[in-house]
């Protein structure tokens, strides 16, 4: 069957000499692998430069649901980066989020809100001229509204401790080890209050930043299944003093 979509692009193996295997999360199909094959022919639409990673794409492609890797007829892009993969600081964000996304959104099926808030955010943060270094970290503290896996802040005061197992705040120290202290515990609804828009007026130095980054790997690894060590995530600690 014929499937018109957009997606953004998640992961790009090369396979053969010809041959590219891309997972791109789809609008209406969720998470989807290709199979694209590359002509010599610089004349080809289907060139292999439309395929890095993050890249918003717009796919004619026959779906098979049986088939563990789809086929692409046609492929244009849907969006083009006017900053993103120029500047050092958004490029590298853009390394750990499509290394991140790929790992969050193996086995997503459609979601459409879930779409809609990965392509706003890789759109502002094109299009953001300064105070963007703590983009990543309010996107992926958002991003666990999508999945279903966002802490529960509703019985938040001052001095209790976060749960991170069971994503909830409680007034003394869990049993298990996974939790953070009621100091650290405060950065969890000051993140799910901030955008794009309000967290520059959030001051955070770069221990802090780093800090809250390795809570939230920390909670996405409790939480997603198979999730692994990042390898963009040395590189990103270091961007931002």
């Amino acid at each position: 069957m014929l499937e018109k979509t957009t997606g953004v692009v998640l992961r790009t193996v090369k396979y053969g000499d010809s041959s590219l295997i891309v997972d791109i999360y789809t609008s209406t199909k969720g998470a989807v692998s290709f199979m694209v094959r590359i002509p010599k022919s610089k004349k080809s639409s289907m060139r292999g430069v439309l395929f890095r990673p993050l890249s918003i794409l717009e796919l004619d492609f026959d779906y098979r649901s049986k088939a563990s890797l789809q086929h692409i007829r046609e492929v244009r892009l849907f969006y083009t980066y006017q900053s993103v993969p120029y500047e050092p600081y958004k490029s590298a964000m853009a390394l750990f989020l499509a290394e991140f996304l790929a790992r969050v959104l193996k086995h997503e099926t459609v979601n459409e809100s879930l779409y809609s808030y990965i392509l706003y955010s890789l759109q502002w943060l094109d299009a953001a001229e300064r105070s963007y270094s703590n983009f990543h970290l309010v996107f992926i503290t958002r991003l666990t509204r999508f999945l279903g896996i966002y802490p529960n802040t509703e019985l938040y005061h001052k001095g209790c401790w976060f749960d991170m197992l069971n994503a909830c705040f409680v007034s003394s120290c869990p049993a298990h080890s996974s939790y953070l202290a009621p100091h650290e515990a405060a950065l969890i609804p000051l993140f799910m209050r901030m955008n794009y828009d309000s967290m520059r007026f959030f001051a955070m130095n770069r221990i802090q930043r780093n800090r809250y980054m390795e809570v939230l790997n920390d909670y996405y690894r409790l939480h997603i299944p198979e999730f692994p060590e990042l390898k963009s995530l040395d590189v990103l600690k270091e961007l931002f003093a």
